[in-house]
């Protein structure tokens, strides 16, 4: 890879790391908005449970992104010779998947052969709903 195209890659990098420390996390609402109340809405409840399950699972993957994005500026400073490689195979990862994801290590195949193979789950058709 030319110089131009890590300096690319490194702006990508730092911008999007900045992006994701600018947002910060999103905030867990509470389960109870009036701490002083007795008991609580039976009917809001399910609603707050799954608002704070969504915002925790997004804070979990920007953090992972995150981590990512650190990792990846790392690999650009002490080996730039193989960043865009992948790191199993030492291919070159598609000039796509690093525009669209620039902290990737991992080539298509190689991606998919560490994730395994897809859960086809239990139903066995569309209309299933057992």
């Amino acid at each position: 890879m030319d110089a131009a195209a890590l300096k690319k890659y490194r702006e990508k990098l730092l911008a999007l790391r900045a992006e994701i420390l600018a947002e910060g996390d999103l905030e867990i609402e509470p389960g109870r908005k009036d701490p002083a109340a007795v008991g609580s809405d039976e009917d809001e409840q399910p609603l707050v449970e799954m608002s704070q399950a969504i915002a925790s699972s997004r804070n979990r993957t920007r953090s992972t992104v995150l981590a990512r994005v650190g990792a990846a500026l790392v690999r650009l400073d002490e080996d730039p010779g193989s960043f865009g490689l992948c790191t199993e195979c030492d291919e070159p990862i598609t000039e796509k998947r690093m525009l669209l994801m620039p902290y990737v290590d991992l080539c298509v195949e190689c991606q998919q052969a560490a994730d395994g193979p897809l859960s086809k789950g239990p139903r066995k058709h569309l209309r299933d709903f057992r």
